[in-house]
């Protein structure tokens, strides 16, 4: 009997735990709610984080500087033509598409998407970083920013998927073709080192062909069909060597470095084969030990004649 008693005990104990946990939950959504408005009045750029039962947007408070006059070579300034004319479509409330920047590395993919935030905050561009593992989120990001006056970029940074990855289909949903309608206030706008954003590997064509599957071409479709609901996809490829020299004069000259050009030109080549790449984040990074290193140099000098 007491062993009944201690049993039917802890049912109703843990029963009105439950309960107290689901009025703690609605109470943490509710309270929420109100800063996620007050949040979103604070600043031009944000970061999704999921914390316990609730994602939130994180400020942004120092945003990366960089301008759209800052981004040289040949194919940037047509890069820069499409995806300007494209987000001022979104601005004055057009139909506009999202954006798939793919390419090489350090080509000024992720650049790009920052400087245009740069170039139209004043204008209610507003940009929202969602990491991969988040974009399981997406409904309830849009839902969030659905009512919002400002518009909104969900920037999705370096994506790569395999095929059977549940942040992958909810994002085919979102870009077409899901139950929800698409937002007016929100575009997305993803950079990748891949062209389709999964690897294509010569053995998964190898189980298409071998398996069951009746129409081959459709199953590889099927995994190609991501990048396909992009409206806009952009080329990035490595720079050569003159552009390469010209951003790093460019930069030199913003940050007011003073040093000979001949050497300028030396040194900025020895880096690059250093790195076995030319791109504008070699060209940064470049600039960055030098900059850092004359400045020690200057220093030390100061401290010698003492």
């Amino acid at each position: 009997m007491s062993i009944e008693l201690d049993t039917l005990s802890l049912a109703a104990v843990l029963a009105r735990l439950e309960r107290v946990l689901e009025k703690t939950e609605r109470l943490l959504d509710s309270q929420v709610a109100e800063p996620v408005r007050e949040t979103l009045d604070q600043a031009v750029a944000f970061i999704w984080q999921r914390r316990q039962s609730a994602g939130i947007f994180v400020p942004v408070r120092h945003i990366d500087p960089i301008h759209l006059s800052d981004l040289l070579g040949p194919e940037m300034g047509w890069h820069i033509k499409k995806l300007v004319r494209n987000t001022r479509q979104f601005l004055a409330g057009a139909p506009a598409n999202h954006v798939l920047l793919w390419g090489e590395r350090g080509t000024g993919k992720s650049s790009l998407v920052k400087a245009l935030l740069n170039e139209y905050a004043a204008d209610g561009l507003r940009l929202v970083q969602v990491h991969r593992q988040d974009l399981l989120d997406l409904p309830e990001i849009t839902n969030r920013l659905w009512d919002r006056p400002e518009k909104y970029i969900l920037f999705c940074d370096d994506l790569s998927f395999e095929a059977d990855d549940a942040e992958y289909k909810e994002l085919k949903a979102i870009l077409e073709g899901g139950l929800h309608a698409r937002p007016a206030n929100l575009l997305i706008y993803a950079t990748s080192n891949r062209r389709h954003l999964i690897p294509e590997r010569m053995a998964d064509r190898q189980v298409v062909m071998s398996g069951d599957e009746a129409h081959v071409n459709d199953a590889l479709d099927e995994q190609l069909s991501l990048a396909d609901r992009f409206g806009m996809r952009l080329g990035f490829y490595h720079i050569d060597q003159d552009t390469y020299f010209q951003i790093v004069r460019q930069m030199v000259e913003t940050r007011g470095i003073a040093i000979d050009p001949d050497k300028l030109e030396q040194e900025a080549h020895r880096w690059a084969l250093t790195n076995s790449a030319r791109s504008g984040r070699t060209a940064r990074q470049f600039v960055d030990d030098l900059e850092g290193r004359l400045a020690l140099e200057a220093t030390d000098c100061s401290v010698d004649s003492l």
